[in-house]
Formats: structure tokens, C-alpha cells, sequence
């Protein structure tokens, strides 16, 4: 069977330097379109943060910067997200505590990841090197907070909710410092306000 005969590409798809066909426009106005609905949402959710941040009381406007608000909102639904994976394959499914705080926290990490990074801190910044510093931070706070601390207080007797929600609080500190002046921290002019 012959092979179909290829059509040239037309001149309004070349590219001028090397003649050769390039992404077509509507993909590109796609693709550009879909990169300022982004932005747009990161915006609004700064400002968001920002406002409510600025009518904190007891001073507390002057020294709470958005990004730690905004902190607090993405990972609060994070953290439900892990607390209610963890009672499903724990309470539910019977899984190991380890095996099952392992998963949930997993799960929730990556999504606190790509929010914080789109929402929060709207980094622009090679997504590469702030993974790796990512996975290092996680790292460090799952075998410190979550496993030392989660499974040492469950194993000592507490209940494994209150024990996650120790090692929640703990985390949370050290996270959110680790994120704003270790994986994100080309985005400091953000928290202006």
C-alpha cells in the first residue's frame, strides 16, 4: 500500500527562522488562557489572605504575613484530607497504623504541595529543584513529627487521633517555615499584603 502523499505545511504555520510547522495558534491561545485562569486564582486567593489578614485583632495584622493564612487554610484541608484517609484504612479497613498514616500522609503532602505552590506562594520557579528540597523537608518532618512522634505517642497509649493531631501542630510549624524560607522562597515580596 503507498503512503498518503504529506501536504507542505502552510506559511501561516511555519516558523520564519527555520521554516518548519510550529504549535498551532488556538493551542496556543489554549495553553496561554489556561495559564492566566491559573494566575487569576492565585491572585484572588492572595488577596483573599491578604484582606482577612489585615483585620486580624490584637495586632496581630502587623505580624501575621498572608502566606502563613493561606498556610493555614491549604494545609487545614490537607490535614482533614490525611485525618480522614487514616480512619478509613486504619478504622475501616484495619489496616497498620504505620502502613496507614504513611498513605494518608503521602497523598496529602503532594496536595499540599501543588496547592501552596499555585495558591499560596504562586512560585514561578523551576518546579524541579523546589521537589527536591520538598521531598528532603517532608522527609525530615515524617521521621520526626509523624512517625516519631504520631506513632510514639499512639504507641504510648494516647489515641492514634490525638496523637496525629500532636504531631499536626508540631508539623505545622516546621512546615510552614521550611516552605516559606526553603522550597518557595523566591516568592517573599508576596507577603506585602
Amino acid at each position: 500500500m503507498p503512503l498518503p502523499e504529506s501536504r507542505p505545511v502552510p506559511e501561516s504555520r511555519r516558523v520564519p527562522e527555520t521554516g518548519r510547522a510550529h504549535e498551532t495558534t488556538r493551542a496556543h491561545e489554549t495553553r496561554q488562557a489556561r495559564e492566566a485562569k491559573r494566575a487569576d486564582r492565585g491572585e484572588r486567593f492572595a488577596a483573599a489572605m491578604a484582606a482577612v489578614t489585615r483585620r486580624l485583632p490584637f495586632g496581630l495584622a502587623r505580624i501575621v504575613p498572608p502566606s502563613l493564612l493561606g498556610f493555614g487554610v491549604i494545609n487545614g484541608f490537607t490535614f482533614a484530607v490525611d485525618m480522614g484517609l487514616l480512619t478509613v484504612m486504619r478504622s475501616g479497613l484495619g489496616w497498620p497504623l504505620p502502613v496507614s498514616i504513611t498513605i494518608g500522609y503521602v497523598i496529602a503532602f503532594g496536595l499540599s504541595f501543588v496547592l501552596n505552590r499555585a495558591f499560596n506562594f504562586r512560585s514561578h520557579a523551576d518546579v524541579g529543584p523546589q521537589v527536591g528540597k520538598y521531598v528532603v523537608v517532608v522527609t525530615i518532618n515524617y521521621l520526626a513529627w509523624i512517625l516519631g512522634v504520631g506513632s510514639g505517642l499512639a504507641a504510648l497509649g494516647v489515641d492514634y487521633h490525638l496523637s496525629r493531631l500532636i504531631a499536626g501542630a508540631c508539623e505545622g510549624v516546621y512546615m510552614y517555615v521550611c516552605m516559606r524560607w526553603v522550597v518557595f522562597r523566591d516568592t517573599g515580596a508576596h507577603d506585602k499584603g
